[in-house]
C-alpha cells in the first residue's frame, strides 16, 4: 500500500510497534507532522481491512488506538516504490476479559491476549509477510498461538492458523471469539477462574429487625409534610390532621364510641332505664319506620321539622324521635 509521503521516514524498522502515543521511533517523537502521517496510514489500513472482511465499519483507526490499550504491529517493504517504501500489513492485539466455555460446558473467566485485527495487502499476500509478522508478535509477547483468543477470524485467517500452527480443533463459544482446544489445558490455573453457578431465585426475605428499626428512625426524622402517610409511627401533626378530618379539635382526644343503645332513646340514659322501656313498649310498626328514617338526620335538625314529623306520626303519646332530641321538655 503506497502513500504520497516517505514510509521509511515514518517507520525506521521493518516491523514497528505502535501504541497510544502513535510514535514509531525516535524520529517521530515530538513531530506532529509525522504523527499525522502515521495516523493516516493506520486509518487507511483499517478501512482496507474492513473492506476485505466485508465489515460495515472499520474496527481499527488511529483514534481508537489512542483510546484503547492495544498494540499494533506494522510491517513494511522499504525497498519498494523507488526507495520510499510501502506498507504491507498490520496485526493488532490486546487483552480482553472473556467468559468462555470449556469442553465440559463450564463457564471460565479469563483475560487472554486476543488477535483483534489482521490484514495483509491483497497484492502482497502469499509472500511470507503474514507469517513473519505473526511470528514477530509471538516472540515479542513470548506466547504460544494456542493460548490466544481470536476475534471473528476470517476463513483465510483460520486456514492460516491451521497451516502454520496446526490449530484446527476449536471450542465452540457463545461470543465472537474463537479459542482452540489447548487453550484450557496449557494455561496455568491462576490465569483461569471458574465462574460460580448462578444461585436459584428464592423467596424474597422480609426486612430484618435492624433494617426495620432503621426505616422507622428514618421516617421519624422526616418532617410532617414529607413523612409517608402510612408510616408505623405517625407524628403529632399527622394525628392532629386526622382529628380535624373527623370533626374534633386538635387539642382534644378522639371521641369515645358510646355503648349501643336502642334507637330512639336518649344517649345519656342507660339501656335499662324506665323511660327507655316505655319507649320500646309504645313503639308500633309504623313508628319503627319513622324512627329509622329520622335517625338519618343530624341532631341539629330544626324543631319545626320534628313537630311536623310528630304531627303526621300515628299513635298516642310523645314520639321516640322527640324524646331523643328534647329529653328535658318531654319529661
Amino acid at each position: 500500500m503506497e502513500f504520497p509521503f516517505d514510509i521509511n521516514q515514518l517507520f525506521s524498522e521493518r516491523i514497528s510497534i505502535l501504541d497510544q502515543t502513535l510514535v514509531a521511533g525516535r524520529k517521530s517523537t515530538g513531530r506532529p507532522d509525522l504523527q499525522a502521517h502515521i495516523a493516516t496510514v493506520i486509518d487507511e489500513l483499517g478501512r482496507a481491512s474492513a473492506k476485505a472482511q466485508q465489515l460495515t465499519a472499520p474496527i481499527t483507526s488511529a483514534s481508537k488506538l489512542q483510546t484503547q490499550k492495544h498494540q499494533l504491529y506494522l510491517v513494511k517493504d522499504g525497498e519498494s516504490s523507488g526507495g520510499r517504501g510501502v506498507v504491507v500489513g498490520f496485526l493488532k492485539v490486546g487483552y480482553k476479559k472473556l467468559f468462555l466455555l470449556d469442553r465440559q460446558g463450564v463457564h471460565v473467566e479469563a483475560e487472554p491476549l486476543c488477535v483483534l485485527d489482521f490484514y495483509v495487502a491483497e497484492n502482497l499476500q502469499r509472500n511470507g509477510y503474514g507469517l513473519e509478522l505473526f511470528n514477530f508478535m509471538l516472540q515479542h509477547k513470548n506466547l504460544e498461538p494456542v493460548l490466544m483468543a481470536y476475534d471473528r477470524p476470517s476463513p483465510k485467517f483460520l486456514s492460516f492458523l491451521a497451516k502454520h500452527y496446526c490449530l484446527t480443533q476449536s471450542v465452540p463459544q457463545v461470543n465472537n471469539f474463537v479459542v482452540f482446544e489447548g487453550f484450557f489445558l496449557n494455561r496455568a490455573a491462576a490465569q483461569l477462574r471458574k465462574v460460580p453457578p448462578k444461585k436459584p431465585d428464592g423467596e424474597i426475605k422480609p426486612y430484618s429487625l435492624m433494617e426495620r428499626e432503621a426505616v422507622r428512625q428514618e421516617q421519624k426524622s422526616l418532617p410532617w409534610p414529607f413523612a409517608p402517610p402510612h408510616s408505623p409511627q405517625r407524628s403529632v401533626a399527622s394525628q392532629c390532621s386526622h382529628s380535624l378530618s373527623v370533626g374534633c379539635s386538635p387539642s382534644r382526644a378522639p371521641p369515645r364510641v358510646a355503648q349501643t343503645s336502642s334507637p330512639g332513646c336518649n344517649r345519656n340514659q342507660s339501656p335499662q332505664s324506665p323511660l327507655g322501656n316505655r319507649c320500646r313498649a309504645r313503639r308500633t310498626s309504623s313508628q319503627q319506620g319513622l324512627v329509622a328514617r329520622c335517625n338519618l338526620y343530624s341532631r341539629h335538625m330544626d324543631t319545626r321539622a320534628v313537630g311536623l314529623l310528630d304531627r303526621h306520626s300515628p299513635g298516642t303519646g310523645p314520639s321516640c324521635f322527640h324524646l331523643f332530641l328534647h329529653p328535658r321538655r318531654t319529661a
